[in-house]
């Protein structure tokens, strides 16, 4: 395989990575320092992505030291509510589909009293 093909093979893996829309649960963390680098409160919407699919995203060259998903945002809906947050962590105790949300972004969607969502829709903006 050829580098041109190579190269074709992963943009079109992170085009289809960006438009999949996934479905799991939603809980809710109180981020500090993230994955990304960067600290981030309660009071940002910002959402950590399971541990697996922030190390699946695809990387575009040059490689850096932060994953790719730094850059990215994510789109949530439940129950008829959407959010945006930024993604800038990573929650190590959720399922390959689920997501960690900021306080304000949880409360966007549901009450902080419900605790977990479950059928959150959500895709990599």
């Amino acid at each position: 395989m050829g580098f041109t093909t190579a190269f074709i093979l992963l943009v079109s893996a992170v085009a289809l990575g960006r438009a999949q829309t996934n479905t799991g649960e939603a809980t809710y963390y109180y981020p500090g320092l993230g994955a990304c680098g960067n600290t981030n409160t309660g009071h940002q919407y910002v959402v950590a992505v399971s541990f697996d699919f922030f190390d699946d995203f695809p990387y575009v060259l040059p490689l850096t030291a932060l994953s790719p998903i730094c850059q990215h945002s994510l789109t949530a809906s439940y129950n008829g509510n959407s959010i945006t947050a930024a993604i800038v962590d990573k929650c190590e105790a959720c399922s390959y589909y689920d997501i960690d949300l900021s306080p304000v972004a949880f409360q966007a969607l549901a009450d902080l009293s419900v605790g977990r969502l479950y059928g959150v829709t959500w895709s990599v903006n």
